[in-house]
């Protein structure tokens, strides 16, 4: 990698590269808005244009269409945005309902994104929500039971 990041994601693209975004970087801890692409058949990194907003614990989930929503992170962003490997380009998506990071987010059968709990200045979250990327909007879902921050979430059938 060019950088060395901590509190990363990275989702392999159906071109089978590899998507490293956002993070933070250096002693200040400063966010990253400049992902990096890794390439294993030719075990190189590659600089990509910048992301519209610096993430840091936020998710990342490749979508059915391809593209990988980077939702969340920081200290409670409500900002989400759009990787098109197409176009190799970032575009802002809607804004999340509730800011959080520490969440899970979670590819559904219909298409659509569930992201649950984390938390933000108001504390842990037992709020859920809905991303519909055919509409490009955020839906209150039904709250989890309990909140939880920095918990896991696996998609049953």
């Amino acid at each position: 990698m060019r950088l060395a990041h901590t509190q990363h994601t990275a989702t392999l693209l159906n071109n089978g590269k590899v998507l490293v975004a956002g993070g933070l970087y250096g002693n200040n801890n400063n966010a990253l808005a400049d992902p990096e692409v890794y390439n294993p058949a030719t075990t190189s990194w590659n600089s990509y244009p910048s992301m519209v907003t610096a993430h840091s614990n936020h998710t990342a989930t490749l979508l059915e269409n391809g593209q990988v929503l980077i939702a969340g992170g920081n200290a409670g962003l409500n900002v989400a945005e759009l990787y098109a490997p197409g176009t190799n380009t970032w575009t802002a998506a809607a804004h999340m309902l509730t800011g959080r990071t520490g969440h899970t987010a979670t590819l559904l059968h219909n298409g659509k994104v569930l992201v649950t709990g984390g938390a933000n200045a108001s504390g842990v979250l037992a709020s859920a929500e809905l991303y519909d990327p055919a509409t490009n909007t955020w839906t209150a879902a039904a709250p989890m039971g309990t909140a939880r921050k920095w918990h896991t979430a696996t998609l049953l059938d």
